[in-house]
């Protein structure tokens, strides 16, 4: 035999020159040729299995909270494109993020994300030897759907312990935790003193290093990825991760001037500062918090929030290039779309700017699906993990679920018979604990004298009304109920810290 194929695609495409063996089958051994017919087979039914499986585009931000997509009632924002995935799919939405051991909540979401194990179990192995073990394994979340029989292709940001190289087939623009930022982007603007920062300055690099702002290098990769994946037989993959709207949130300035500062409307859970900053380890020093002076002025949240509008609308148009391609591909409707994003931020919400807190503006993030059979402007309020993308792709990949992954697949709640989950925790370093179920969230303090602050989230979605303060008796059970979920959830979450109740 003259040639030996190397994988399904070359056999597939004719670069194997099958045909040109068919002359010489008859003088080739009989064995030999029970032997090739099987092999023929094999290559056949694994073709045809791996192309009835549907293809899989996850979109993925940094840094966006949950509700800052038009079509979700934010009628401050033009997000024509996220709308489109609104319309056009299944809103969960109640996803979440469930914290961080790092200032840096982007290394734990994602390192869950790839590990499948939840946050302090993810810890473990969330360094270099620890993730290289998980991936001369074979056991990421690519790996795992290259196994499945997918093509898979990575750009944008990584911020994981291993070479994107490595999980992925094809990995392009393997981006930072954040684009490099200057002094003057920190602490401004001050009242009363010019701006010092431009975010439409390209000269200083950041988002436009490289000469081109990063948003449209990833949506560029991504519309090259769809016409590659055009050629291969295999179903694709496409981990697209913008660094947008992370700071330094710079953005064309035709978007900056669609959000004029005194037009930007202020959140209704505004703070000058908020009371337990350093107990919490959110103190002004810490990166993301000193974005904006101390303490805050409804002047700066807009200028901050303005900024913040102007790059995700810009990521926005990126992500429409790339439905459109998918779209022109012709295989839109064979395609599962996700977006969500790592986590959400504060942008001067409670006299905060970063996501190292347990409010939902930090821990909830948008999460949309569309696909076959996924029903089209339907919302879901289950609550969810952001990373039960994991299984839930898997189940669409027709795989099993290894035992390791710890989240769950939403697969059941698109079709409408999901078993929603009964709580959801939250955690950061050794300061902050939540537990959030039966419509109320726990927040947990050990360094503010074990302090406990109580939110009836399903009436009080902003979270401006601490129910601790109320001394209301008929709340005690309330509280001794979520104080013991919590307990609870700590053996699944891998969870050490010992909590101390106060009386």
């Amino acid at each position: 035999m003259a040639y030996q194929c190397r994988d399904l695609d070359e056999f597939a495409s004719g670069r194997a020159g099958r045909w040109q063996i068919l002359p010489r089958l008859h003088s080739l051994d009989p064995e030999f040729m029970k032997v090739l017919i099987a092999f023929i087979s094999l290559c056949f039914t694994s073709l045809l299995a791996t192309a009835s499986k549907p293809n899989i585009l996850f979109i993925f931000a940094d840094d966006m909270t949950y509700d800052a997509i038009a079509a979700l009632g934010n009628e401050e924002i033009e997000t024509p494109n996220l709308d489109r995935l609104v319309r056009r799919g299944t809103t969960f939405t109640h996803a979440y993020n469930s914290g961080s051991w790092s200032g840096a909540v982007c290394v734990a979401s994602r390192h869950m994300l790839m590990t499948g194990r939840q946050l302090w179990n993810a810890q473990k192995v969330a360094n270099r030897k620890g993730m290289s073990a998980f991936q001369e394994q074979g056991k990421c979340w690519p790996q795992l759907l290259e196994r499945a029989g997918y093509r898979t292709y990575m750009s944008g940001k990584w911020h994981v312990q291993v070479d994107a190289g490595k999980l992925f087939n094809v990995a392009k623009h393997v981006r930072p935790g954040m684009p490099r930022s200057v002094k003057k982007a920190y602490n401004r603007p001050l009242e009363g003193k010019p701006d010092p920062w431009d975010p439409a300055d390209k000269s200083i690099g950041g988002f436009w290093e490289g000469g081109k702002h990063w948003s449209e290098v990833q949506a560029d990769d991504a519309v090259g990825f769809l016409q590659d994946a055009d050629k291969s037989e295999r179903p694709f993959f496409i981990y697209l991760a913008f660094n947008a709207p992370h700071d330094p949130r710079q953005a064309p300035q035709e978007y900056l001037d669609k959000y004029p500062a005194s037009e930007i409307i202020v959140p209704r859970n505004f703070l000058p500062r908020y009371p337990y900053c350093d107990e919490i380890a959110n103190p002004h020093r810490l990166r993301d918090e000193n974005l904006a002076p101390m303490p805050r002025t409804r002047h700066s949240v807009q200028v901050h929030r303005r900024e913040y509008y102007a790059i995700i609308t810009h990521m926005d148009t990126q992500i429409g290039r790339v439905l459109d391609q998918l779209k022109s591909s012709g295989k839109e409707k064979e395609t599962y779309v996700v977006f969500t994003a790592d986590h959400g931020l504060a942008v001067g919400q409670h006299g905060l700017f970063g996501k190292q807190n347990m409010y939902d503006h930090s821990v909830r993030v948008p999460f949309m699906v569309t696909g076959p059979g996924v029903a089209a402007g339907e919302t879901n309020d289950a609550p969810i993990y952001l990373q039960d993308i994991i299984p839930t792709s898997l189940d669409w990949a027709g795989a099993d679920t290894p035992d390791y992954v710890q989240f769950k697949s939403i697969q059941p709640h698109l079709e409408g018979n999901g078993k929603k989950r009964e709580y959801v925790y939250g955690a950061y370093l050794g300061v902050q604990r939540s537990i959030t179920a039966d419509g109320y969230k726990l927040m947990y303090y050990p360094k503010a004298n074990n302090m406990l602050r109580l939110y009836k989230v399903s009436e009080d979605p902003h979270e401006t009304n601490d129910l601790m303060k109320s001394n209301d008796p008929s709340l005690k059970g309330v509280v001794a109920r979520l104080w013991n979920r919590l307990i609870a959830a700590q053996a699944d979450f891998g969870d050490s810290l010992k909590l101390e109740k106060p009386e």
